[in-house]
């Protein structure tokens, strides 16, 4: 039986090499590993909803078969009519995943080529492992792929996984992304929650149903993200609403009333120092991610708690930042701080941080306390050669506790230490309410075993450049001096 399960996860993992190796057929159409990916959203769909017999939901004259039946220039002209026909006339999620489809593929016989090693694929073994799990493969294989450049919104599986887990998503739980990419939060919480009640069978058949249709939600601006954030949560059987709009707009007022929030939001700021056009909050700035830290806190419910990827200017910025931070401490217990490592976001090159809060029951005065992990100090560079996994958090697990609102009996181990705590007055008077707190001395700047590439370096130095702006900027808006966004 092990040997089994073995082959066929071997099997599925030759399946997304093999639909990887597909992109070389059309890479003289000119077309990106991302068009790749949503043009094998499009074929896949088809495709597996014939393999799980759910092809009633496609309209008839528009599935697979018809698709395989035809060839050439008559292909290529039915497969942009079942496009449209499908964005137009389709129901449901269908609708929803086909909404605004067009093809990059110019000739036909790549599409038929294509379309050929899709039908010919070890479809067996893929259903065995969980087309869920075939797809999420191929966003993960997208991601790796520097030339995609989709690394810089893919969280590393192995720190979803973590704050997954510190959290702990319970059963009855409304959860939620305000920037959800591809939904792998999402995806994940479900199945930590699968696993912890036998894939719901030990749930009443009500509270089953809440878990597929309202447990999970999720808000992505970019059509061709949620595309594939709707394709993960179908092949997951997840059936909440997924937004395609602005969290920071008032179409994001939907988003509320969550127990739970993970997220990793967008890096930059609003086009042109824009800020948001959401009128609900009482602090804006042209900076997205404190923005949306604002509406994370503001969307759960007492006793809410969330965990939230953010860049180091978030954690120091003045002016507005300031006010943001000390906001959040006041309505909420901000009890974890985990600094991160350089490295694991591929694109970017900044240095980030998970902050973990629980919404307060009261309006003032929640945050007493602020434990730091500093997992960033004396750390190696992590690349394809220092691989960044779940290993690397032991202790932090450790030293988090198993109390999801980080309530658990914790010790300060000392200025040597990884793991320190702070207190909330030490943080108002000490360092004016930035929450950058760092102790260790850090001797791994000084090793050349492995240096990070060029790319991410300069990433890293615009990273560093971009949030000295910010911070002048919030200068300037306090001296009531005009901002020049365009500097």
């Amino acid at each position: 039986m092990v040997a089994f399960e073995r082959k066929s996860i071997l099997n599925t993992q030759e399946i997304v090499q093999n639909l990887w190796k597909l992109c070389d057929v059309l890479r003289d159409d000119g077309i990106t590993y991302h068009q790749y990916v949503t043009e094998l959203t499009y074929i896949l769909f088809l495709k597996m909803a014939k393999e799980t017999e759910t092809e009633k939901n496609i309209p008839a004259g528009y599935r697979w078969d018809d698709l395989t039946g035809k060839k050439g220039v008559t292909l290529k002209r039915f497969y942009q009519e079942l496009l449209r026909h499908l964005g137009e006339e389709g129901k449901g999620r269908i609708k929803e995943i086909y909404a605004n489809a067009r093809t990059s593929i110019d000739e036909p016989k790549n599409l038929e080529k294509i379309i050929r090693e899709i039908d010919n694929l070890d479809w067996y073994s893929a259903k065995h492992e969980g087309l869920g799990n075939l797809y999420e493969g191929l966003l993960e294989k997208n991601a790796n792929e520097k030339k995609s450049g989709a690394g810089q919104y893919f969280t590393p599986r192995p720190l979803i996984d973590v704050m997954v887990q510190l959290v702990d998503p319970q059963p009855g739980e409304r959860c939620g992304d305000p920037a959800c990419g591809t939904f792998g939060f999402m995806i994940a919480a479900d199945q930590y929650i699968k696993g912890m009640s036998d894939n719901l069978f030990d749930l009443p058949e009500k509270q089953q149903e809440f878990q597929r249709k309202d447990a999970f939600s999720g808000v992505e601006l970019v059509q061709d993200a949620h595309r594939l954030a709707l394709m993960n949560a179908m092949l997951h059987d997840i059936n909440g609403p997924i937004m395609l709009g602005d969290t920071l707009s008032n179409a994001g007022k939907k988003f509320k009333d969550l127990n739970v929030i993970l997220t990793n939001p967008p890096f930059g700021t609003k086009k042109g120092g824009e800020r948001p056009t959401r009128d609900d909050l009482t602090l804006t700035t042209s900076n997205k991610q404190l923005n949306f830290l604002q509406v994370i806190y503001r969307s759960l419910v007492p006793g809410g708690r969330a965990a939230v990827v953010l860049p180091d200017n978030v954690l120091f910025e003045s002016g507005v930042g300031k006010d943001i931070r000390q906001d959040l401490m006041e309505k909420c217990n901000l009890h974890t701080i985990l600094r991160l490592p350089t490295g694991i976001f591929y694109a970017q090159g900044v240095k980030t941080n998970v902050l973990f809060f629980t919404r307060g029951e009261k309006v003032k005065g929640n945050t007493k306390e602020v434990w730091v992990y500093d997992l960033r100090a004396n750390m190696p560079n992590f690349g394809k050669r220092t691989l960044f996994g779940k290993e690397h958090f032991k202790e932090f697990i450790e030293c988090y506790g198993n109390d999801p609102h980080g309530k658990a009996k914790r010790k300060d181990l000392g200025e040597g230490s990884r793991f320190r705590c702070f207190k909330r007055e030490w943080i108002r008077d000490v360092k004016d309410d930035s929450l950058d707190i760092s102790w260790l001395k850090d001797d791994s700047n000084g090793s050349n075993d492995e240096l990070p590439e060029p790319a991410v370096l300069a990433q890293e130095a615009l990273g560093e450049f971009e949030a000295a702006m910010a911070e002048l900027r919030g200068i300037l808006a306090e001296l009531g001096a005009e901002v020049n966004n365009g500097i």
